[in-house]
């Protein structure tokens, strides 16, 4: 079979090694709703998984669950109850709708808290080899480091910036070599869940979450990485970069889906304009 390749941009066959097929594709962060955006995305990819093994190929089918984030930690607050339960709760309602579309389940499905070791020991590594620096107990990836770097989203490096920053960058961190700089490990802060790392207590940024499970589960040079458009960049471009930085060949082929539009804009918790799936299901 033919697909997109969002990396190379053009449809390219997909060359498959032993008759094994891995996939990754990025999950939720369960602070709220499941909504119909996110059923598109993630039914795309139950049907090209269908599709795969009804040819005869032996998929490995795995998702995450960012199930520690700024955006968990923010809405528990506002509800008044804790964000490991806010997690749990929400990671179920997810699961549920998915299982009343009749979507396939996971070969695995990664939570974030539980995983934090890899992702503890692939920072360790781009430390050493200096593709990350360490700033009063957070670390961060220089994005300088890597001389391909937006080599998959292809956005000029003149409106990086801007697109990161709608995405959840901070760009006036004062630990940042770089404003597009990001962070591997965030230090410790007061109220905030921490495991344990070798730069002091604090939690795994985003991006290194997902390259760290798909690497332990798919191994390197795994067939196909997927997810919404909107993930390209940053998420899957900062994933690509540290993934490559530690001598990885990562994702061979990258799939994105478009997006579920509400009157001119894209369906999104952050923007309010989502429907709940199960309003769908219902009809």
């Amino acid at each position: 079979m033919n697909l997109y390749n969002s990396a190379t941009r053009s449809v390219e066959p997909l060359t498959v090694i032993s008759n094994h097929v891995g996939i990754y594709v990025c999950g939720v962060t369960p602070y709220d709703t499941t909504h119909a955006g996110h059923a598109f995305t993630f039914l795309t990819f139950d049907i090209l998984v269908r599709f795969l093994r009804s040819r005869g190929y032996d998929v490995t089918y795995v998702q995450n669950v960012t199930d520690i984030d700024d955006d968990i930690l923010r809405k528990s607050k506002e509800l008044g109850t804790t964000w490991d339960e806010l997690g749990r709760s929400e990671t179920e309602k997810y699961l549920n709708d998915m299982r009343q579309l009749n979507a396939l389940p996971f070969d695995h499905y990664l939570r974030a808290t539980e995983t934090v070791p890899l992702m503890v020991s692939l920072i360790e590594t781009l430390v050493e080899e200096g593709h990350a620096y360490v700033a009063n107990g957070s670390v961060y990836f220089s994005a300088a480091s890597d001389p391909e770097f937006g080599k998959l989203s292809r956005i000029p490096r003149g409106e990086m910036l801007a697109v990161a920053n709608e995405r959840g960058n901070n760009p006036d961190d004062p630990n940042k070599r770089d404003p597009i700089d990001f962070i591997l490990w965030q230090a410790a802060k007061p109220g905030e869940p921490t495991w344990d790392s070798p730069w002091g207590p604090g939690r795994p940024g985003w991006h290194i979450e997902c390259s760290a499970m798909a690497l332990d589960i798919l191994g390197d040079g795994f067939d196909i990485h997927g997810g919404g458009q909107d993930l390209a960049f940053p998420h899957h471009e900062n994933e690509r970069a540290q993934a490559v930085a530690e001598g990885n060949r990562f994702a061979r082929h990258w799939v994105h889906n478009g997006w579920v539009m509400v009157e001119g804009e894209k369906m999104a918790k952050s923007l309010g304009n989502f429907t709940d799936l199960l309003d769908y299901v219902a009809v």
